[in-house]
């Protein structure tokens, strides 16, 4: 696996099981039915490993790791077009 492709799954699987986590934690706040629970050890580690050791991370740590990685999250806005037509 390539470094690029490792962290497109890397990040891909973290957006995942972080969105379940959050599911999970409202369910609970708010006393509804939660996800299932997890099944197997891929599930386990990042559920009950994983998102909680992340979301106990402070966030210019947090910050620091997705800037490192290569993918998506690091581009940058385009600047903004040139005004074009009668109007400008």
């Amino acid at each position: 696996m390539t470094a690029m492709g490792f962290s497109s799954w890397l990040r891909r699987n973290a957006e995942h099981y972080l969105l379940v986590a959050a599911h999970e934690k409202i369910a609970h706040q708010q006393g509804t039915t939660p996800p299932r629970p997890p099944r197997g050890l891929k599930e386990i580690f990042w559920l009950r490993i994983f998102a909680p050791v992340y979301g106990a991370l402070p966030w210019s740590l947090r910050s620091r790791i997705m800037r490192a990685m290569p993918g998506s999250h690091r581009r940058t806005w385009a600047p903004a077009p040139r005004p074009r037509g009668p109007a400008v």
